[in-house]
């Protein structure tokens, strides 16, 4: 028995001996909770995360998507990479300082074979401050790195979105995209996927065909796309 599947082994006997995640901290409490930035809480994430608590021993081991509702309604994921064991811990309406909140329970627990991590759109919608945004990301990273200082990380920026209900501060996407790609550099263990340009238009919006009608979410030739994206970067990490 290789040390990994031993390890896996005892991964899911620890799991299954757990109860429940742990609750969100109140919203309004800011010292609750890590990070900076907006504070995004609605009802369906507490049911998102008791069903992610039931499939913790099912997922053990398996590559990580974590992020907001892109990779949430990421329904055909597994099929989208054959061969490939693959786990969805996307919540819609997440933001960064909550994958920070739920990071160890959601994604650090299963001793994932690799993290996929896309997250920020949300953000940007509550106008957050780039340099905010970022600073949870790294703080992400960081304590992905506590855990597992070897796991394959893809940091995904975001995709290009167009949504008059959900306008961003001039520039603010172009900057945090710019930061994200910047984090990239010179990072062992980590790449950086650009999700914006594989799916804009030359001027910048959402190419249709991509996108549901209200051009923030992926239709299913988005997630293709992203799919076809990723495979290459994963490989080149030695995801296979």
């Amino acid at each position: 028995m290789t040390t990994r599947l031993l390890l896996l082994f005892v991964v899911i006997a620890t799991l299954a001996a757990q109860d429940a995640p742990t609750p969100f901290p109140d919203p309004t409490d800011e010292k609750a909770w890590p990070g900076v930035g907006p504070i995004r809480v609605h009802p369906w994430m507490k049911d998102n995360r008791a069903w992610f608590w039931t499939q913790r021993s099912k997922d053990a081991g398996k590559v990580v998507f974590v992020g907001d509702s892109l990779t949430g309604n990421w329904k055909d994921l597994g099929s989208s990479f054959p061969g490939l064991a693959v786990a969805n811990r996307g919540i819609g309406g997440d933001g960064s300082r909550g994958v920070l909140f739920r990071l160890q329970e959601d994604v650090l627990d299963l001793k994932p074979r690799a993290m996929v991590l896309c997250i920020g759109s949300n953000d940007l919608s509550a106008h957050a401050a780039p340099a905010d945004i970022i600073a949870n990301i790294q703080a992400i990273i960081a304590k992905a790195r506590a855990a597992d200082a070897t796991m394959p990380i893809v940091l995904c920026t975001t995709a290009p979105r167009d949504n008059p209900k959900a306008p961003t501060r001039p520039g603010a996407q172009a900057d945090l995209n710019a930061h994200i790609l910047a984090l990239g550099k010179g990072q062992e263990h980590l790449a950086v996927l650009d999700l914006y340009a594989p799916l804009a238009e030359a001027d910048g919006r959402p190419k249709a065909n991509c996108f549901a009608a209200d051009r923030l979410h992926l239709a299913a030739p988005g997630y293709a796309i992203w799919a076809r994206e990723l495979a290459p970067v994963l490989e080149r990490l030695g995801v296979r």
